[in-house]
């Protein structure tokens, strides 16, 4: 691969971890002028990615483009190596327009403010550096840097149990990020070509019990942070914790890394593990749909519902990239988008209302419309976006995925009508708790003992500017869902097209007993079709 003109990717993904090494110098105690500081520097980032994209990014392309590849440790085998194709740059535009409005969001922080805005960059920089990666143990760095602003960010500005909610993110999710690094190494050293760089690996023929190994490797590390039932567990306290520009971050960006990661070494790399685990996933899929939407039910704490209704969207996620049709897997990527644009909106609102009430607990609220409508009106339209409303994004990704699943020639029918109802029941239910969660928070008589806080106690501008900033893609996608899936039609139907390749060889790769044993169960119970090999 050859090095592109400029090192556009190397700018866009260091820029904000380099300006952050210049806020312990900037002479500022209270932290106005370092909130500027690093808005100014999130939007210099996010602006250098319109232009880059828009001016070197070919969208009819499903190849990587900008790529860079340098020599960083050769004694290790380790390469600065980044690209991106249409898995990766809608993503990477995702992270840079959620954390600069997570920034922004994060106005009136004035604990340790030089420490907040310093973490919030480096973050930034590794976002980007897991979606632009190119090399697996470059990937792993970013993948790892990433978890330790987080921790911080949770452990130090987070609520009354956020030592436990930081501690049971970083439990997770390190441990669960072994697993990338033992798969990785095992790739990378079959046979006698020794590579690190994630199209090498791809181009490798693998034993299916090599293959199977580490697509459970990946699946266990990725899982965790999607979040995959019943990895799920650190999520809720996580954002029940988290302040809200952070929960931004987490749900708008960090849970994607998981989905992307997924389609990237699970199905690019090992196409034929996939086409056996894949009846698996979908069953996934289905049981974050259904045990999301139904424990979000039971949480009357406005995060911790919010955060089980991002567990269930996730599952939608899982179903397209299993579904082997190029629909399906357009709406996993839409999905992603959607989800993190929406779950965004609806984070960023709680923590207005937080503000103001100074409580999550949907029992101690009531008849808030009245004194807050605007945040009311913003709520409801996030709310409707999440029920997967007609003419916003959530409904074009779920529908794309349903229909995706429902043309599959892999299933059989029985299969997919058994899908098809269970992932119905949980769309049935989440307009029934997001609808509850508006009646409990904004209708209703007003709660005598809750008192409102702020002389302007409704939305202000920078607030309504941020959820417009979040609402208006929400519309557009919804409305012209062609906005965003024309940058990754090209790579989604490449994506599929090899899977579809590798059917007829799978027979000849299953050589070990132990994989076939396995697999086997999963494969036939869930009336997936074996391919017919002549």
């Amino acid at each position: 691969m050859e090095n592109a003109s400029m090192p556009w990717l190397t700018a866009i993904t260091l820029f904000p971890l380099l300006a952050s090494l210049a806020i312990p110098l900037i002479p500022d105690k209270e932290g106005k002028t370092v909130r500027w500081y690093a808005l100014y520097v999130a939007i210099a980032d996010l602006a250098l990615m319109i232009y880059v994209f828009w001016e070197n990014y070919s969208i009819t392309s499903s190849q990587f483009q900008l790529t860079e590849t340098y020599s960083w440790m050769p004694q290790l085998g380790l390469s600065w190596s980044l690209a991106v194709d249409g898995l990766s740059m809608p993503l990477i535009f995702l992270s840079g327009l959620i954390t600069t409005l997570a920034i922004l969001a994060s106005w009136k922080v004035t604990n340790k403010p030089k420490l907040y805005y310093f973490l919030v960059l480096a973050l930034y920089s590794a976002q980007i550096g897991v979606f632009a990666a190119q090399d697996i143990l470059l990937f792993f760095l970013m993948w790892e840097i990433e978890l330790v602003p987080v921790y911080l960010l949770i452990s130090i500005w987070g609520g009354k149990k956020r030592l436990y909610a930081a501690t049971k993110f970083i439990l997770y999710t390190a441990l669960a990020s072994i697993f990338i690094l033992v798969a990785g190494l095992a790739l990378a050293f079959y046979g006698d070509n020794v590579t690190f760089n994630l199209a090498e690996l791809g181009m490798k023929d693998y034993p299916l019990a090599l293959e199977t190994l580490a697509y459970v490797g990946f699946l266990i590390a990725f899982g965790v942070k999607l979040p995959i039932f019943p990895l799920h567990t650190w999520l809720p306290d996580a954002h029940s914790q988290a302040s809200a520009p952070i929960s931004m971050i987490l749900a708008g960006v960090l849970l994607k890394m998981g989905g992307y990661a997924l389609i990237r070494f699970n199905i690019e790399m090992l196409p034929h593990a996939h086409i056996k685990f894949a009846p698996l996933l979908v069953v996934l899929g289905v049981i974050n749909i259904v045990y999301g939407a139904w424990t979000a039910f039971g949480q009357t704490n406005l995060k911790r519902r919010l955060a089980s209704s991002s567990i269930s969207h996730m599952g939608f996620i899982l179903i397209g990239i299993a579904s082997f049709t190029d629909l399906g897997m357009n709406g996993a990527m839409l999905q992603m988008v959607s989800h993190g644009l929406i779950a965004a909106a609806l984070f960023f609102l709680s923590g207005t209302a937080y503000e103001r009430t100074h409580t999550l607990m949907m029992d101690e609220m009531g008849g808030m419309a009245t004194e807050m409508p605007k945040t009311f009106a913003m709520f409801t339209a996030g709310a409707m976006a999440s029920l997967a409303l007609p003419g916003m994004s959530g409904f074009v990704g779920e529908l794309s995925i349903f229909l995706g699943l429902a043309t599959s020639d892999v299933y059989s029918n029985s299969f997919k009508v058994g899908i098809l109802f269970l992932t119905a029941v949980g769309l049935i239910l989440t307009p029934i708790y997001l609808l509850s969660m508006l009646r409990e928070v904004f209708y209703g008589e007003a709660n005598p003992k809750l008192k409102l806080d702020g002389f302007n106690i409704d939305a202000e501008p920078r607030e309504i500017f941020i959820t417009a900033c979040l609402l208006i893609p929400i519309v557009g996608i919804g409305l012209y869902p062609k906005l965003i899936t024309n940058t990754y039609d090209a790579k989604t139907i490449e994506v599929a097209a090899k899977i579809h390749d590798a059917f007829p060889v799978i027979v000849q790769k299953q050589e070990s007993n132990f994989s076939e044993s396995l697999i086997s169960s999963t494969w036939q119970s869930s009336g997936f079709i074996a391919p017919k090999i002549k």
